[in-house]
């Protein structure tokens, strides 16, 4: 017969490997799924030395966020630049075109994370970026925040913030540069909320 020891003993470690199984299930990125409609893509070129802004939407995203270890985390983001406006319509027509952008050619531009440091208040995201089929390695600095209205605690709905800049030369789109700089400051705002499905 059985001990009232070894039952209970069979029963903590039965408890246990629930408990490590569950946290272990916890631990792993959760997916979360991108809010086209309220995220802005927002980027800053300088034209004759005056700072003009111009956005571009998501074509789409996977995004798998470990909130405790931010750098198991994994980000793989594909922007529209046939949908981009830059301040005006000339502008958007020359950055559409076959000096700058070529979205006849590269209709995407896609960024794939390949290292993730530091916290979800302040990390620093290295990956490739693909612009006219030439791809790049760049940093972005990165914040996670809980979004305003939602309840302290909720990791459900994050406001994700990237910062950075790049040389567009670099990418082949190099038209222009008599009336605009070189750099390209980006500025990325993008509302996820975890479960569910993509809304764009």
């Amino acid at each position: 017969m059985m001990t009232l020891c070894a039952v209970l003993c069979r029963k903590l470690a039965s408890f246990l490997h629930l408990l490590i199984w569950a946290t272990a299930l916890h631990a792993a990125p959760q997916q979360y799924y991108l809010d086209g409609d309220a995220s802005v893509v927002g980027f800053t070129y300088y034209l004759n030395g005056v700072k003009t802004e111009g956005q571009m939407p998501v074509h789409s995203a996977e995004l798998f966020l470990d909130l405790r270890n931010i750098e198991r985390s994994r980000i793989d983001v594909t922007l529209n630049p046939q949908k981009a406006v830059a301040g005006f319509v000339f502008a958007t027509e020359a950055l559409k075109g076959a000096r700058v952008l070529d979205v006849r050619n590269h209709p995407t531009i896609r960024f794939v994370a390949r290292e993730i440091t530091g916290s979800i208040h302040k990390a620093q995201v290295t990956g490739d970026l693909t612009v006219r089929g030439i791809s790049k390695p760049v940093t972005l600095s990165a914040q996670l925040f809980r979004q305003r209205g939602t309840k302290v605690g909720d990791l459900d709905n994050l406001s994700i913030l990237l910062t950075g800049k790049l040389d567009r030369t670099e990418f082949g789109a190099t038209g222009y540069q008599d009336f605009v700089g070189r750099q390209i400051d980006l500025t990325i705002l993008a509302r996820v909320r975890r479960g569910g499905s993509q809304s764009n």
